[in-house]
Parts: structure tokens; sequence; C-alpha cells
């Protein structure tokens, strides 16, 4: 008997970018005075105990994560998508940067967003404590990437390589008994096309899975 296949329409496109759906983080760094910065971003992705970072040239967040060469990594829930917003137009670079058209400086970025820094236990960069999952890593290796090569920002964008030396999670969210964060209460906030979205239910399981 014949097998029948039903095609599924498709269409070659060209989107201006490429975010299909990362979790949001706030990047915890130490400015040169040892005040705070918080640094909104989307593109990351985590192997055994490394993330890897993407992260767009000129920034004071960077500055300070190649000079410091530490920082911690905020992973954000759904309902604090409109802190992130909060902070994604300013700049902890005093002036702004001629090529962040519609960014304005902001030297307390906690406050701006209502947010609380609280002191790690490896690192000097302050943890977010509102925020349900909160590493912090320090910088193993980066490659920087030329502006010929990308089509936006001032420089180009540098990937960073950070090593995750400690790991915190709200209690509500650790299985009981274990080193665990629970799946099925666990939502990070996604990037998606440049929209915020809340991760929905738990769909199964990996074989792999140890709980």
């Amino acid at each position: 008997m014949a097998v029948m296949h039903t095609s599924i329409p498709a269409r070659s496109i060209h989107p201006g970018i490429l975010y299909f759906g990362t979790p949001v983080l706030l990047i915890a760094t130490r400015n040169e005075d040892g005040s705070a910065n918080l640094t909104p971003m989307s593109s990351a992705w985590a192997l055994a105990d490394r993330v890897v970072l993407g992260l767009a040239a000129g920034g004071q967040g960077l500055a300070n994560l190649l000079r410091e060469r530490e920082c911690t990594l905020n992973v954000v829930a759904p309902g604090q998508w409109r802190a992130v917003e909060a902070l994604a137009p300013t700049t902890g670079c005093d002036p702004v940067p001629a090529w962040k058209r519609g960014y304005c400086y902001e030297g307390d970025k906690f406050a701006l967003a209502g947010l609380t820094p609280l002191a790690s236990e490896r690192v000097r960069a302050p943890r977010v404590m509102e925020c349900p999952l909160q590493m912090e890593a320090r910088v193993v290796a980066w490659h920087e990437r030329p502006l010929a090569a990308w089509a936006g920002g001032a420089g180009g964008f540098v990937t960073v390589e950070t090593e995750v030396v400690g790991v915190h999670a709200h209690e509500d969210l650790v299985i009981p008994g274990s080193d665990y964060v629970d799946p099925q209460r666990f939502r990070p906030l996604l990037y998606v096309f440049r929209h915020y979205v809340g991760g929905g239910p738990a769909l199964g399981r990996t074989f792999k899975a140890e709980f």
C-alpha cells in the first residue's frame, strides 16, 4: 500500500532578526567606581557549567564584563518583563554613545527597574533578588566579530564564554530534598522575534531526566 505524504507549504523569508526564542537574562556587572550595572539580554545558551553570551560591542555592560572578568546571570520570570523593558532603552555609558540612538543614561538601573541587589558569594557583582534563578559566573574566553559581519551595533558583537561558579534558585522552585529546579514551576521569560513571551506548561521529559 502506498504511503501518502501531505505537503506543508513553506516559503523562503529574510527576517531582520533571528531571535526565535531564548530566555531573557539580566547581566549584573560592576562599573569602574564599584557601582552596579544591569544589562538586559536575550542571546545566551548553556552547556554543562558554561553559559555563552552574545552582546553588542560598545556597551557599558560588556566593558565591565571584560574588565572585571565576572558577573551574575539572572534569569527573568514572565511577570518581570516590564522591569526588563524599563531597562531596555537605557545605558550605563555617560555620555551616551552616538550609535545608541533613542537611549538615555541611567546611573542606578536597579532602582529604575524596581529590583534589589543581593550580595553574591563568589563574585563581586550583585545578584538580582527578584529573579528566580541567579548564577554567579566568571569570564573564561571571548571572541569579537567586526561590524562588517553584522548589520547592527557600533562595532559588531562579542561572544563571551562564562563559567558558572555558583547557582541560586528561589526556594519554591527547588524540588524538596534535591538540587534540581522543578520544570513544572520554573518558567523563564522568553524573547521571541522582539516580543516577550511566557513559557507554557511542561509537555514531557527526555530519557536523560533524573527526576
